[in-house]
């Protein structure tokens, strides 16, 4: 058996531990459940935005065609109390119009182009169908894809949106995404904050929440954050580029996930692979499924 196979089998241990079984470790801190998942995750960064405008419904659609198990999903709020789906807390980089998301109304900024500025930065990809794609809303979202996908959500800087978090979770009730078809939800929930992600466990314990950290340098963890992590998340999440695989194999000891953004290159997700990552972000996921294929051949 090969490393990375190795990896792959300890990878189901500590992500598998969803259905009624937790590690000791979980059972004493009462963290949110494990993930329910035996497989390595291919998590598609706003829809598979190598190939689309990020954000919109072609570029979601690709990421699971192409084999993505998350759509992964920003969060802003409109200024009527919308969730919408982009990164950005201004509409400049990404649609035709200008200013913050929380100073336009849903109604506004359906009037928005969000597809054109992607033919004018990446000419290569172009493509005539994404002119005049609208911006989506966490519901719109939903309802396109259904309660039998799994949605990777980030709650955008929620300290710029109050109430944010409830608006989350009153979305995820009424369309039945917590909890479904047993104990692990078919939705995970990241953040930079932490208070964010706080008040999200508090809310509802059922949701498996990721820490995202901001490395400026090379990444260090501790003993004593990683089991504050765990006390209410169920991984961590950070730029690959930071991260070593003593880094990995720690935060794996710890009995969290870790899921690195953003992975595009099929080197470098073949080499976090072998480290031993339970799932990573691509805009890309046709290239890391191929990744994937090629390491259990080997």
């Amino acid at each position: 058996m090969n490393k990375f196979m190795r990896n792959l089998c300890l990878s189901a241990a500590v992500i598998g531990m969803g259905a009624g079984a937790v590690s000791p470790a979980a059972a004493q801190s009462g963290t949110s459940p494990e993930l329910n998942d035996n497989k390595i995750l291919n998590i598609s960064h706003r829809g598979a935005s190598g190939y689309a405008p990020e954000h919109t419904l072609p570029s979601y659609e690709l990421g699971d065609q192409m084999g993505g198990d998350y759509i992964e999903l920003d969060l802003q709020m409109t200024k009527d109390g919308e969730l919408i789906a982009m990164h950005d807390e201004t509409l400049d980089r990404t649609t035709d119009g200008s200013g913050l998301v929380k100073d336009h109304t849903l109604e506004e900024i359906k009037q928005l182009d969000a597809g054109s500025w992607f033919n004018e930065a990446h000419p290569e990809m172009a493509n005539e169908g994404f002119k005049g794609l609208k911006v989506q809303t966490l519901e719109e979202v939903i309802e396109h894809f259904g309660k039998n996908k799994n949605y990777y959500i980030e709650t955008k800087s929620p300290e710029v949106y109050p109430g944010m978090e409830e608006e989350l979770l009153k979305i995820l009730e009424e369309y039945n995404l917590i909890r479904q078809n047993g104990p692990s939800s078919r939705v995970i929930i990241q953040s930079f904050s932490e208070e964010s992600l706080q008040k999200v466990h508090d809310l509802n314990g059922d949701i498996p929440l990721v820490q995202l950290i901001d490395y400026r340098t090379q990444a260090t963890i501790t003993d004593e954050e990683l089991d504050h992590y765990h006390e209410y998340a169920a991984g961590i999440g950070m730029s690959y580029k930071k991260i070593d695989e003593e880094y990995v194999q720690k935060v794996r000891e710890h009995d969290l996930l870790i899921h690195p953004y953003t992975v595009n290159d099929k080197e470098d997700m073949k080499r976090l692979l072998e480290w031993g990552v339970t799932g990573m972000f691509t805009n890309y996921p046709d290239v890391l499924e191929d990744a994937l294929k090629e390491l259990k051949m080997n």
